[in-house]
């Protein structure tokens, strides 16, 4: 067969991989009652996620308009503020929010992320839809359309991170969510199949951003705020599509030399594992009781379950061995000065550190104050982190998903403590029953931490019941979060 005449400007038919997205969003209907209501209890767990990180000034002042005095009275909501913005903006302001104390839901596979970060698109189109529909006369979004969406955002997003590692190439997992947003906000703006293609063909020629600000030594807040940024142009895309019909790139992905496979996926397509269902959502991992990087989630069970015989004598210690996943080993393994709290929480010495010390981890352990105490750091220094052949390949297996860690603690006497493992969290889909409890547990904290006391209690009454929720108006529901 001859090579392909990458000279001729006959346009080709949209790369099949593009094609797949916009079926799936057009056309495809969720019927897993599992996915709805897991979709459900993500909704709330992440604007609780939102409410919690009001807490910290450097998430705050992002949430406004990006030019002073950029308001859209009658836009976007930002939840927990009284902003009113464009649905751009809105979209970088619910994404940041909502992913800044890396404590809303993960997926774990060759690719990592967050998908509940797509809902800083999702809700932002939402809000601004739904009451401009109101002040026109026409149907708004419910909850329940908001749920299917995420669900099919979370299946893009997901089902691309099985078999396609972008860490690899040192591109950050953002990259999925401006993808999986793209396509479901293009939807909910109006657009066919041809314009949710066309805003996707254009995510792609985007590339990548970097995950320099992932890992040592770059490590910074920007990845706090960066699938607000991915949510941000997401919207983008999807208003050139579906309002501005925007011209699109049919081989964005295939073309010789300038296509996203060629420049930033080392010249390989695509691989996947299964067809676009709603796979991602049923088994989707919560952060329920720790704000941690997901791979270190069961090393704080560990440690918590240690921490009352070791609390005691943390000046005898050792070494501490800590056993985990080969992602863990690469992404979060790190020794010398931590520059930030961003640092800290990606470094699962500290986070193994804090618990044993101190028997807890939440968002505050990460700030100046805390790192302070230099038993932190001298702990630290004992600690040998191994790789597991066994949680790394539980890790991968479809039908687990483990993501196990494993805790010792030696002794200057020769003494230790039995070797804890754990391999799935509490937030896992194996522990729904354990979990959920927790998880409306941490949201009614979250809300009593930032809204008023009444207001708290219109919430809880407004999300007591299933189906009563997924009939509200989004925009509605959306209203009772504001500030």
């Amino acid at each position: 067969m001859s090579a392909p005449d990458i000279r001729s400007a006959q346009r080709p038919d949209p790369d099949q991989p593009m094609v797949d997205i916009a079926d799936y969003v057009a056309d495809y209907t969720i019927d897993s009652t599992e996915a709805y209501d897991t979709a459900r209890y993500m909704l709330l767990d992440s604007l609780g996620c939102a409410m919690l990180a009001m807490k910290f000034p450097e998430c705050v002042k992002h949430l406004g308009p990006i030019v002073p005095g950029a308001n859209l009275p009658g836009g976007t909501r930002v939840p927990g503020t009284s902003h009113e913005l464009d649905p751009v903006q809105g979209a970088f302001a619910i994404g940041t929010q909502i992913r800044w104390l890396d404590f809303n839901d993960t997926w774990l596979a060759a690719e990592w992320g967050h998908p509940s970060d797509n809902l800083g698109a999702i809700l932002s189109v939402a809000d601004y839809l739904s009451r401009k529909a109101e002040r026109e006369g026409g149907e708004p979004l419910t909850v329940r359309d908001v749920l299917g969406y995420a669900i099919k955002a979370h299946e893009i997003q997901g089902c691309y991170a099985l078999k396609n590692s972008f860490n690899r190439v040192g591109q950050d997992h953002v990259i999925l969510v401006r993808l999986a947003s793209t396509a479901v906000a293009t939807k909910m703006l109006g657009g066919d199949k041809d314009a949710i293609t066309t805003a996707v063909s254009h995510s792609w020629i985007d590339n990548g951003a970097l995950r320099t600000y992932r890992h040592a030594p770059n490590t910074g807040p920007r990845k706090s705020w960066a699938a607000g940024d991915a949510c941000r142009r997401a919207v983008t895309h999807a208003l050139n599509a579906a309002h501005k019909g925007v011209v699109g790139y049919p081989s964005a992905l295939t073309a010789k030399t300038w296509g996203f496979y060629d420049v930033a996926f080392g010249g390989k397509p695509f691989e996947f594992e299964r067809p676009f269902g709603s796979y991602v959502m049923e088994n989707v991992l919560f952060k329920i009781s720790f704000p941690a990087e997901f791979h270190a989630q069961t090393a704080v069970e560990c440690a918590m379950q240690l921490h009352g015989e070791v609390a005691g004598k943390i000046d005898q210690i050792e070494k501490i061995v800590i056993e985990t996943q080969e992602a863990g080993c690469r992404i979060i393994d790190k020794t010398g000065p931590l520059a930030n709290y961003a640092d800290r929480d990606h470094c699962i010495q500290y986070m193994v550190a804090v618990p044993l010390i101190f028997g807890r981890l939440t968002a505050a352990d990460y700030n100046d104050d805390i790192a302070a105490d230099p038993r932190i750091d001298a702990l630290r220094d004992k600690m040998e982190v191994k790789e597991n052949p066994q949680f790394t390949k539980d890790y991968f297996d479809p039908d687990k998903r483990y993501i196990g860690n494993a805790v010792q603690v030696f002794f200057k006497d020769g003494s230790s403590t039995d070797k804890i493992s754990i391999d799935y969290p509490i937030g896992h889909r194996r522990r729904r029953d354990e979990g959920i409890p927790v998880l409306l547990n941490k949201f009614e904290q979250a809300l009593r931490g930032h809204l008023p006391a009444r207001q708290v209690e219109n919430i809880l009454a407004a999300t007591a019941d299933p189906a009563k929720l997924d009939a509200m108006p989004i925009h509605q529901f959306l209203g009772l979060f504001t500030a």
